[in-house]
């Protein structure tokens, strides 16, 4: 009887480690994705691929306010507000404004006939292996950070759908006042 009493006291000491095991790695993954930059820190590069097959990096848009919009296709919020960062993009391009949609693990096949059916122009970049989505502590969709000219964080939006209202404010509070303007009077 003895033998039978320690045996299921070893399985008890089993089935703990294995749950603390598991709540460590959980936490840990969920960890990954928790890493929300801080509003006026400098963000973090990355580099991925855009749908033309051409490398591009955060860094190489140091001087323009920078939309980085995190969505997939399967997003019914995140496939909403991309007419409005469209019309922005269209608006703003040519004053210093860019956005630079990134997708989280999806097939490159179903973005492009999503962009191409939706006639959406800006950047689309492919997050394969959801680096970048971590690294801006992305955890559930759309999740929108605005990057100044400068590349410091100005605002992360969680799951609050953009409007071209919504973006138009938002640039205006980073961007030059002259600038705005202009592009308001147009």
């Amino acid at each position: 009887m003895g033998a039978t009493i320690r045996a299921v006291s070893g399985s008890k000491i089993g089935m703990l480690t294995l749950g603390v095991t598991l709540l460590i790695g959980s936490s840990l993954v969920w960890a990954m994705g928790s890493r929300v930059p801080a509003v006026g820190t400098t963000a973090e590069d990355f580099q991925l691929t855009d749908l033309a097959g051409k490398q591009q990096s955060l860094s190489q848009y140091r001087g323009q306010v920078v939309l980085v919009n995190f969505w997939a296709t399967w997003c019914k919020p995140c496939t909403t507000e991309m007419p409005a960062m469209q019309a922005m993009y269209d608006k703003l391009r040519d004053k210093g404004f860019v956005v630079l949609a990134v997708n989280e693990l999806e097939d490159e096949t179903k973005v492009r006939e999503h962009i191409t059916q939706h006639g959406h122009t800006f950047p689309v970049l492919m997050d394969r292996d959801n680096k970048v989505a971590n690294q801006f502590g992305v955890f559930g969709l759309p999740v929108s950070v605005f990057i100044d000219e400068k590349g410091v964080v100005r605002e992360y939006i969680k799951g609050g759908l953009l409007t071209e209202k919504v973006i138009l404010d938002t640039v205006a509070r980073i961007q030059k006042p002259e600038v705005m303007k202009a592009a308001a009077l147009q």
